[in-house]
C-alpha cells in the first residue's frame, strides 16, 4: 500500500496528472476485485450418482437430460451462497470416496451416511438429513412385521449401507446386497425376496408408487447424511457448514425437505424445529404423478424416441472408448506377441508375464487400479484416457495369444524360404509372416472387438457415462427394464454389426483363392 500511496501522492500536485490519478485508482479498485471476481466464477463440482434414484439425484421423467432431487436442490443452494456454480459429475456409488480423493470433484452430495470408517478418510459437513431404516414388504405378507420376524427370510439392501450392516448383525436373516435401489423393491414384487430394508425416504419412493408394497414397523437405527469433503479442504468445509447453517437457520432446507415430501419428526428433532408444516410437498407429488402416467402406444414409442437423443450420447461414448481400445490392444498385443516369439530371453519372459498378469486379473480391478490407484504414485488419467488405458492393456493380451497362435500356425519353411532369398528376420516377419498370421486371425480378433463392445460398461466405475450406464439410469427412473433394455440391445447390435461386416470383407479379401482370381482376372485382361 505504501507504493500505491506514493505514486498517487506523486501524480497529486498536477493538475494535469488528474486523469492518470483516476486511471491508478481505478487500476488497484479492479485488481484487488480479482480474487472475488475469480472465487465466484470457479465452478463447485459435486459427485453423486443419479442411478441412485429419487429423491436424491435422478434425471427428470419429463426431459431426462436434466438431474434433480433434494440433494440437487440443496447443493444449488450451498452454490449460490458460496457464489459458486455447482456442476453435477457423475460417479458410481461405490466409487465416489475414491473419486473425491482423486480429485474428481470438490464434495460428495449422494445420501452418504456418516460413519466412523468413512469419517478416517474424508472430513464430513454438519448432516443436511436425519432418517431410519424402514422394512418394507408385500401388501399380501401377514407374517412379517418387524425386524425380528425376518428370521430365514431373504432380505434385500444397499451394498455397503447402514442397512447392511445391521442385517448381516442378525443371526438367521438371509441378506441380499444391490447396487440400486429400484432392483431390490422390484424383486420383492416379483418374490425374490422376502422383505426390503433401506432409508426411510427410499421406501416412501418406492413404496407409494406400489399399491403391491407396504411399509411395516418401527423406525430402525438412526443415520444422518453428510457432504463429504477432502480431509486437506478445511476451508471449504467450513464454507459449506456455514452456508447449512444459514440455510438451516432461514428455513431454505426445511422448504426443501417438505417440497419433497421427506420432512419427518426425526427432522424436526434434530434441527430443532417443531412449527407445523406450511408447503405441500409439490415434487413428490409430481413425481408419483410421472410414475402414475398411463401412456398409449402411440406415447409410448415417442417416449422412447426421446430417449434415443440420451442413449445416442452413451453409445457415441461406448463407440469412441471401443475404437480406440481396440486399435492400440492390436496393436500393443502384436508388439507383445512377436518379442514372445522372437526377442531374446529376457523380453520374451517379460511378454510373457505380461500376458498372464493381465488375463489372470479381472477388468474391473484393473480400472481400478488405473483411475484410482495410479494418482497415489503421482500418475493422474483423465477417465476417458484411464478407460481407454485399461481396456487396451486388457484385450492387448487376448489379443498377443490371438497373434502368436496365427503366426505359429505359418509353416516353418516359410521363414526358411525367406531367410533364404536374402531377406533379414524382420523383412520375413513384416512381408511373409505377419501378413498371413494376419489373416487367420481376423475372426478372433472381430470376436474380441464384440467383446470388448461389451465390456466398456464396466467404464462407468470410473465417472464415465456409457451406453449400459445411461439405460440403467434411465430404467431405474422409469421402471422400464424391458422396453428400455431392447431399445439398448438393439443399439449395441447396430454399433457392432459394421465391424463385423468390415471383418468378413476383409476376410474374404485375403483369402489367398480371392487373390489368386483377382490376380487371374488382371492377367486375363492383359491378354
Amino acid at each position: 500500500m505504501r507504493g500505491h500511496r506514493f505514486v498517487c501522492d506523486t501524480l497529486k500536485p498536477s493538475p494535469g496528472c488528474l486523469p492518470a490519478s483516476l486511471l491508478c485508482i481505478c487500476l488497484f479498485g479492479t485488481l484487488s476485485l480479482l480474487p472475488a471476481q475469480t472465487q465466484a466464477a470457479k465452478p463447485l463440482p459435486w459427485g453423486g450418482d443419479a442411478e441412485g434414484g429419487a429423491p436424491y439425484q435422478f434425471q427428470d421423467p419429463r426431459d431426462p437430460r436434466r438431474v434433480i432431487g433434494f440433494e440437487v436442490d440443496i447443493v444449488d443452494a450451498i452454490g449460490r451462497s458460496l457464489g459458486r456454480r455447482p456442476e453435477f459429475v457423475q460417479n458410481q456409488w461405490e466409487g465416489l470416496v475414491p473419486g473425491l480423493e482423486r480429485g474428481n470433484y470438490d464434495i460428495i452430495v449422494s445420501g452418504l451416511e456418516i460413519t466412523p470408517d468413512r469419517a478416517e478418510v474424508i472430513n464430513f459437513s454438519r448432516p443436511y438429513y436425519v432418517t431410519f431404516e424402514q422394512l418394507t414388504v408385500r401388501r399380501s405378507n401377514d407374517t412379517i412385521l418387524s425386524l425380528d420376524d425376518c428370521g430365514g427370510r431373504k432380505v434385500g439392501t444397499l451394498r455397503g449401507s447402514l442397512a447392511q450392516r445391521i442385517l448381516e448383525q442378525r443371526q438367521g436373516i438371509e441378506t441380499r446386497s444391490y447396487d440400486g435401489q429400484v432392483n431390490a423393491y422390484e424383486d420383492l414384487l416379483n418374490g425374490r425376496l422376502d422383505a426390503v430394508l433401506m432409508d426411510h425416504i427410499i421406501a416412501l419412493y418406492n413404496v407409494a408408487p406400489s399399491p403391491g408394497l407396504r411399509m411395516v414397523g418401527a423406525p430402525v437405527g438412526r443415520l444422518e447424511y453428510g457432504i463429504g469433503v477432502r480431509k486437506e479442504d478445511t476451508q471449504l468445509l467450513s464454507n459449506v457448514n456455514r452456508a447449512l447453517e444459514q440455510m438451516i437457520r432461514s428455513g431454505e432446507l426445511r422448504r426443501i425437505l417438505e417440497r419433497w415430501g421427506i420432512w419427518t419428526q426425526a427432522c424436526a428433532d434434530y434441527f430443532g424445529d417443531q412449527a407445523p408444516g406450511s408447503q405441500r410437498p409439490v415434487a413428490f407429488e409430481e413425481y408419483l404423478g410421472s410414475r402414475a402416467v398411463q401412456r398409449s402406444a402411440w406415447e409410448s414409442a415417442k417416449q422412447y424416441a426421446g430417449y434415443l437423443p440420451l442413449l445416442g450420447k452413451g453409445a457415441v461414448v461406448t463407440l469412441e472408448l471401443s475404437v480406440l481400445a481396440m486399435t492400440l490392444a492390436v496393436a500393443i498385443g502384436l508388439l507383445v506377441a512377436l518379442s514372445r516369439l522372437y526377442a531374446a530371453a529376457p523380453l520374451r519372459i517379460l511378454a510373457g508375464v505380461y500376458i498372464e498378469s493381465i488375463r489372470g486379473t479381472p477388468l474391473l480391478i484393473q480400472l481400478f487400479l488405473i483411475f484410482y490407484g495410479l494418482p497415489h504414485i503421482g500418475i493422474r488419467l483423465s477417465p476417458m484416457l484411464a478407460a481407454i488405458t485399461g481396456l487396451a492393456l486388457n484385450y492387448s493380451a487376448y489379443e498377443a495369444e490371438n497373434y502368436r497362435a496365427g503366426i505359429q500356425s505359418i509353416p516353418r519353411t516359410q521363414m526358411e524360404a525367406a531367410l533364404a532369398l536374402g531377406m533379414t528376420r524382420i523383412q520375413a516377419l513384416r512381408h511373409v509372416i505377419v501378413p498371413q498370421a494376419m489373416r487367420l486371425v481376423i475372426p478372433p480378433v472381430t470376436n474380441d472387438f464384440i467383446a470388448l463392445l461389451k465390456d466398456s460398461s464396466l467404464v462407468s466405475v470410473i465417472t464415465m457415462v456409457e451406453l449400459t450406464k445411461s439405460y440403467s439410469q434411465l430404467a431405474s427412473i422409469h421402471y422400464d427394464y424391458l422396453g428400455i433394455g431392447l431399445l439398448t440391445a438393439g443399439m449395441y447390435f447396430l454399433i457392432g454389426l459394421p465391424f463385423v461386416r468390415l471383418a468378413r470383407l476383409a476376410e474374404h479379401r485375403f483369402n489367398p483363392e480371392h487373390r489368386a482370381l483377382l490376380v487371374g482376372g488382371k492377367q486375363h485382361q492383359a491378354g
